[in-house]
């Protein structure tokens, strides 16, 4: 199978990482991609926003790609997978019109309504009036949500009623809703627009730093799995959330193929949806697929190809991964770019196994030097029996990796690690929720 990934940031690095990996994969190529993506795929130049480039791309004889994958939010919203399927090529990644469902938080609390998701109480604002109206009804904290794409970074959370107020003056439209309490928990979902195949869940890191404090990111780090879980929880989101949104979306004429991600909240008043995603979730995608052991090639081409109801059941390993992701100085504000990375070859020849560095936003300068060319620069993922041995490893290969002004947490899956470690993986009270 030859396949062309669309993307360049550290979760289309753990896709082609895992592609790469794939024997059924004959050829793989990326667009743009990165430094470390380079490593595992041949590179392409192309407008990532523009259907026709990308499946002229895709058409050439050198790609000629059997699959396109399709990593990005902001391509599926442009309605690029329109563009591809067009011509005749399979594409991971759902249609513009389904891809609402990340690029309208309104739209998928509409979805959720005719579904009946449950998710948290809310009010669609477009002025300062109904603004403050919807925060005076739900009260502190404040929850205020962009209605469009933001990078991950369009929610505020606050005990602040100025700061909320103020994020949603520089919105066009934003939903205002009530605080969700409880740990979250991220699923990701590979469908066909019918069946529908969980993946094992996740717990990211949104805060900038240590102790969940800071602003939002795209995300500081993950693990997975989530010893404290409830065993059934998978089934639970599966039918409760999942099936019913991707049925409800069928039923409106817009099937939803791709990736479905579900990020939630287990409150106290039962299992709770704060958003879906239309695509790989970043940093969780890195945790998850370095524990799937079911080749992903197959996987993401049946869900292209209508074929998902056939498919046997995925393989997992019994290990744990951990994400810790290596910001840019200034993230997320203006991160500084340029500074070149170190250390490289110093994790891949580490003596603890199961190590390796996923890159996000590198590129390499006139010196053919690995530089930082975004936010979040790396992310590193290392795998283990057990969260604890996974932290270890993880943060060992952080050590070795050198880049100026960079910070990142220090605290990445620390609870869950202590916890299921000293109470054989029944947990405790989980990370609370904090975005």
């Amino acid at each position: 199978m030859r396949i062309l990934v669309i993307g360049g940031g550290a979760r289309e690095h753990a896709l082609c990482r895992s592609l790469s990996l794939d024997p059924e994969v004959t050829a793989l190529h990326c667009a743009p991609g990165n430094a470390g993506i380079a490593q595992v795929a041949t590179l392409h130049a192309v407008d990532a926003l523009d259907g026709a480039a990308v499946s002229a791309l895709a058409e050439t004889p050198q790609v000629k790609a059997d699959l396109v994958v399709i990593g990005p939010e902001a391509p599926l919203v442009a309605g690029v997978a329109d563009a591809v399927r067009a011509r005749g090529i399979a594409v991971f990644g759902p249609s513009a019109e389904a891809a609402r469902l990340e690029g309208s938080k309104a739209f998928a609390k509409d979805v959720m309504a005719a579904a009946g998701v449950p998710t948290a109480r809310s009010h669609v604002c477009t002025t300062p009036q109904e603004t403050d109206e919807a925060l005076d009804a739900f009260g502190p904290p404040y929850v205020v949500k962009d209605d469009g794409l933001a990078a991950g970074k369009g929610v505020v959370v606050t005990d602040d009623v100025e700061e909320a107020r103020a994020h949603a003056c520089g919105c066009e439209r934003v939903v205002v809703e009530e605080f969700l309490d409880g740990p979250e928990v991220s699923l990701f979902a590979v469908t066909d627009g019918e069946n529908v195949v969980p993946l094992q869940p996740a717990q990211d890191f949104k805060r900038a730093y240590d102790g969940d404090q800071g602003p939002n990111t795209g995300g500081m780090g993950a693990y997975s799995p989530l010893p404290w879980a409830d065993p059934g929880l998978v089934r639970e989101i599966q039918s409760s959330v999942l099936q019913p949104t991707v049925d409800e979306m069928r039923r409106r004429g817009a099937p939803f193929s791709g990736l479905l991600y579900a990020g939630l909240a287990l409150t106290s008043r039962g299992l709770r949806v704060i958003e879906f995603n239309a695509r790989f979730g970043d940093p969780e995608t890195q945790a998850v697929l370095a524990r799937l052991r079911t080749p992903l090639a197959g996987l993401l081409h049946a869900a292209a190809t209508g074929a998902l109801g056939e498919f046997p059941p995925l393989r997992w390993s019994d290990e744990a991964a951990v994400t810790v992701v290596v910001a840019a100085r200034d993230y997320p504000a203006v991160p500084r770019t340029g500074d070149v990375v170190e250390g490289l070859e110093a994790v891949a020849e580490q003596d603890a196994p199961g190590a390796y560095v996923l890159h996000a936003g590198t590129k390499r300068d006139t010196e053919d030097r690995v530089v930082s060319a975004g936010g979040r620069v790396l992310s590193v993922t290392a795998t283990g029996d057990g969260l604890r041995q996974a932290r270890e490893r993880a943060y060992a290969a952080v050590g070795r990796l050198r880049l100026d002004g960079s910070h990142h947490r220090t605290d990445i899956a620390a609870k869950a690690a202590e916890e299921s470690g000293s109470a054989a993986g029944s947990g405790g009270a989980p990370r609370p929720r904090t975005a």
